[in-house]
This record gives structure tokens, sequence and C-alpha cells, in this order.
């Protein structure tokens, strides 16, 4: 539904709201600088938003040059400012995405397949289609475990665990660097690291056995199976069955603060009941927009028509254990964190605001356990590639018996909403071609926790990676890619591309950095109270600790830089590693301080209080 207009200068496309311009220029250039402002006296000449940073992309997909500029507004103005400048020869082509946060966040799989399909006229993908690929023996896994290697230096990662598997057969399961920053312990096959998203692909598993047992039906309304199911539309309500409680595609963006926010002593119900609250801003069936609480309630609602009389997190715990994790020899795998962490495990790392990786504090993550079919799971390499087995012999296991049946396990991977260019989302697992060649695979993201793993399912050959840092992000995709240079002879572009996305995310952290004050200055102190409440957020209290300020939530803290904007307000930006970024701005709301934070669709305000105040929230 977007709108296509040939301006005299440019080529600008027009989201259906309205908010959100991407044009597209071609012309001629020294540099990609030059390039850039260029694009805008053709565009817009009267633009005043200041260059922020500029850094490099790989020359990928037939480019010679890509550099990418981001634009400084301000928190209240809501704006995404973005250029891409690609060169070809002495061609570029310049690309202005131009609109609001909420903008970029719903459409964000059309601006990734306007980015990535953004290619020089005459040029031919590289596709491994069709070709045969090579058998994975002992030298070509080395080929493997030396690019995870270098990687994992390159990005400053402590350690990774990985396994391959070839035609549905395990070929290597083990892992590279050390489980936690400064100490000798070495990541194992059966080392723990914290799966998070990856838990629903494996929460639909459960689904699929229910499906095959006539308990549910993937086209049947939810409220039939759970009758007090609410989400805050009701028309939304009716209108969702089974399978779209993982498809990401019911118009409900994420709403995941409050959840971050406030957790302690939250139950599996209340997850449920927070739905109620969650709102569409899309229409049915029309984005792809990521819900974490919707994938909670599938697992709860699938452990409960299993064990009706059991709380619901006992049930569905009880119903993974014996349906999925038992069966699958998943016998390292657990939703028990205190289990997890008197085992081995791989702690959680990431960057400060200084580019040092340290270690992170666990507590943060702790807020998925009450929604933990959504990304709850501690699994090891050894068990993680043991579920992607079940994928690739398509609900049977390796001694010949079918655990799900094949209809059902496929079910989950037929496409719901697209995600990109020959993308697509299905419940709990994402299709796609990838140079050419069909994949299934999904990724995991909490803190200090980055996983992924990618099937081939025409060869039944996959590999699993779980790190345990969050530069581990960076390590993904090209994982998918090394597995496809070292399969089909490719362009070895996976190692470079982890090295020139850290060298990325390196100058954005400084630039964070730059633009803090730190200590906080008086002028800035003097916005602050000391107590304040979010009806949604709970409790925030603002300390001095030393030299600085600290933002404390109960379940968790973070010290605060300040930051003097552009339209005169003053914002409080969190820089523990686990929260770099994250910006509260000072405000006044009925005559009382106050401090707004907002995620890309909603806004939440902490009011302050007057003396030691309970937390404000009443939970569903």
């Amino acid at each position: 539904d977007w709108t296509v207009r040939r301006d005299p200068q440019a080529l600008v496309l027009v989201a259906p709201e309205g908010d959100m311009k991407v044009a597209l220029l071609d012309l001629k250039a020294a540099d990609a600088t030059a390039a850039i402002k260029e694009a805008w006296a053709r565009y817009r000449p009267d633009e005043k938003h200041a260059l922020r940073i500029m850094t490099a992309r790989s020359a990928r997909e037939g480019w010679d040059e890509k550099q990418v500029a981001d634009y400084d507004t301000t928190p209240n103005e809501r704006l995404v400012i973005e250029v891409v400048a690609a060169r070809r020869g002495e061609d570029w082509t310049v690309m202005i995405i131009d609109g609001s946060e909420q903008a970029a966040e719903k459409r964000g799989a059309a601006l990734g397949l306007l980015g990535k399909s953004l290619r020089p006229s005459g040029y031919v993908p590289e596709s491994f289609a069709g070709r045969t690929p090579h058998p994975l023996d002992a030298a070509r896994i080395a080929q493997l475990r030396d690019f995870l290697q270098q990687a994992i230096k390159d990005a400053q990662i402590p350690g990774a665990g990985f396994a391959v598997m070839e035609q549905g057969r395990i070929v290597y399961e083990g892992g590279v660097g050390v489980r936690e920053l400064g100490k000798p312990t070495p990541v194992d096959e059966h080392t723990l690291f914290m799966a998070a998203s990856n838990t629903k692909g494996m929460s639909t598993l459960l689904l699929s056995t229910l499906a095959d047992e006539g308990k549910l039906r993937w086209d049947q309304p939810v409220i039939e199976l759970y009758p007090s199911f609410r989400l805050g539309d009701d028309a939304t309500t009716r209108q969702v069955q089974v399978h779209h409680l993982v498809c990401a595609c019911t118009g409900l963006p994420r709403q995941d603060m409050e959840w971050l926010f406030e957790y302690k002593n939250t139950t599996p119900a209340q997850s449920i009941g927070m739905l109620a609250t969650n709102k569409p801003t899309s229409g049915f069936g029309e984005v792809f927009q990521y819900n974490n609480l919707m994938a909670s309630a599938a697992g709860y609602i699938g452990g409960h028509l299993i064990y009706p009389k059991l709380e619901l997190g006992k049930a569905y715990d009880k119903a993974m254990s014996e349906r999925i994790f038992q069966p699958l020899g998943m016998n390292d795998t657990t939703f028990d964190m205190a289990r997890a962490l008197r085992g081995n495990h791989a702690s959680p790392h990431g960057r400060d605001l200084y580019n040092k990786t340290v270690v992170m504090q666990m507590n943060i993550n702790y807020a998925v356990v009450p929604h933990r079919p959504a990304g709850g799971a501690w699994t090891s390499a050894h068990d993680f590639i043991r579920y992607v087995q079940l994928e690739a012999l398509q609900g049977k296991l390796p001694d010949g018996r079918q655990l799900v049946s094949a209809a059902n396990i496929l079910k989950r991977r037929e496409p719901q909403v697209a995600e990109g260019e020959d993308a697509f989302y299905g419940m709990g697992l994402s299709t796609e071609k990838a140079w050419g060649v069909p994949v299934v695979s999904h990724g995991g993201s909490l803190d200090g926790y980055k996983s992924n793993f990618y099937l081939l399912p025409e060869t039944g050959t996959g590999v699993v990676l779980l790190t345990n840092s969050e530069d581990g992000y960076r390590l993904l995709r090209p994982t998918l890619r090394r597995l496809l240079e070292v399969l089909y002879d490719g362009e070895p572009e996976a190692q470079e591309d982890v090295r020139v996305a850290m060298q990325r995310d390196r100058a954005e952290r400084d630039d964070v950095r730059s633009r803090q004050t730190l200590p906080v200055p008086a002028d800035a102190m003097a916005l602050l109270g000391g107590s304040y409440r979010s009806p949604e957020l709970g409790r925030l209290t603002v300390r001095r600790v030393g030299k600085d300020v600290v933002f404390d939530v109960d379940e968790w803290k973070s010290p605060v830089g300040a930051r003097h904007n552009d339209d005169g307000s003053t914002s409080f930006t969190m820089i523990s590693p686990s929260m770099v970024g994250l910006e509260l701005v000072a405000d006044k709301r009925d005559g009382k301080r106050a401090l707004v934070l907002r995620d890309s669709q909603h806004e939440y305000v902490f009011e302050e209080v007057s003396g030691v105040q309970g937390k404000a929230r009443t939970k569903p």
C-alpha cells in the first residue's frame, strides 16, 4: 500500500500513513559526502538536521562502496533520518529515509526490502541455486571453526558454542573461547547459553504435538481454547487463531518495556493478562510486527491444554520437558535459572560506554522468566542442534520414530507475513532464499546472549550458534554466509562483514559517549526529583552513587549521562552495557516533574512522587 511518485529530482516512495518517505536519487559525485550533500539539495534543500555520524558498510551486491549517514534529531521529534550512499564506478545511488520512529519500526520489513534489494543496474547477484554442496569433512568443519575463532576475536566476544549437521546427521559439536572473560574455562558442547527467542520455535513444536492429537486446530479461534484471552482491541481478539499467536502478523507492536521494567513477582497468568493493554497499530496481516507477549501466550495455552489443573508455568515446563526436550535428548536444556547458573554456563557480556567488553549482570534477564515460552530456555550447542535436526528430518527422531507429524512441523514454516526480500515469517521460524538457497532460521536476543540457527532444508545441512555477548549479533548472518562459502566455494565475504560491522558499532558507541555529559552537571541535576512512578512501568528512584547519577527501577539500575538537546529539552541516557542509549526526557506534567520514556510506538511517563511510594502498577 505504499505509493510511488516521480519528482523532478527523485523517485519518492510514501508509506500508507504518510509519515515515512524514502527518496531515491542517481547522481555523480566525487565522494560519499558530496553525493549526500547533492541528494539533499535536490530532495529537500532546506533540511536543517546536522549529520551525527557516517559509517561504512561492506560493499556487497555489486556496489564498490557504501556509506550510511545518520542525523541528529531530538527525542521529542521522534524522527528517523538516515541516508545510504552506494557507489558503482563513478555513479552514486542515494537513498534518503525520512520519517517517524513509529513508521520506521512498523514498516521495518518494507524498509529492509528497499535497502537489501537495491542493486546497480545490470548486476546479477551471486547464487548457489542448483549447485552441489561439498561434503562437510574435517577440513571444511575446521574452516567454520577457524572463522568463528577469528570472528570472536574481531568482535571481542569471549566465547561461542556451535554445532554442525549434514544430511540430517550431526557431524560436529563444540565451542570456541571461554565461558567468562578473565577466566580460563573454555566453552564446550554442553555449555549453557540463553537461547532467547529461539524458544519460540520450540514452543510451536509443542503446539504441533497438540495439533497431531486433535487438541487444537491451527485455524481455531484462541478464545475457544482459552476463553479469558484478550487483546486491547476486541475485533482483533476475535480474529486471532492459533497460528496467529506466533506469526508477528496481527498488527500488535512490541510492548517490551512493560515486562523489562516490571517483572518481580509477575506470573505466567499475568503475562497473558498484559495483552489486554496491547492494541494493534497496523492492519491484521498487513506488516511484520514482532510481539513477545503473544508468543508467551502461545506456549502457556499449549501447556494448559495438556495439564489444565496445573499452574500455567508448571504446566508449560512439564509439557516442554516431556514432549520436546526428553524425546530429543536435550538433557542440558532448562527453564530453571538457578539450575543453569549453578552449572556449566556462559556468563553474559557487553561493551561499556568506553567500548570495553565487560561481564554483565544477569538481573535483567530474569525479566523473561514470566514470559519464558517467548525466550526463557537455556540450551547448549549439543542440545540446540538436536532441535534443528528434528526440523531437518521433518519430525522424525534419528532412530526413525515420528515425534511430530511432517505436516504439522512444516506448518510452522508456512509464510504468514513478509519480512523482506524473499523472506517470510511463519510460526517462530523464518524462511528465505539466501544467495539462491532456501533457508529456515530464527534468532534469539537477551542481554549478553545472541543466538541463531540456520537450516538448509534441501540438503539437511545446518549450523547453530550461541554467543555470550551483545556483540554476538554481528556474527549471526556472517555465520550463514561462511557456511555457504564453505559448501559452495563462495566469494569470501563473511570475515570482512564481521570486521566492518564491529568498526561501525564501535564508532556508534563512541558517538553515544561523545554526546553525554559525565558526570551529570548541576543544571541538569536541578531538573530531577528523587522518586518517580509510572502506571505501566512502576517506580524509578534517582540516586547519587559517588559521582554517578543512577536511575534505579528496583529490578535493575543504570548510571546515566545528561544531554542538552537542540529544542531546549534535557535528556538522561542510560549508560550501563545492557541499556546503553535508552533515553528519558525531563518534562513537566500537571505541574509535576516528569521523565518521559519512549519506544518506537509507545510513550511512558514517570511522574514525581513525594516520599517513599510503592509500585504503581496493578498487574492484570
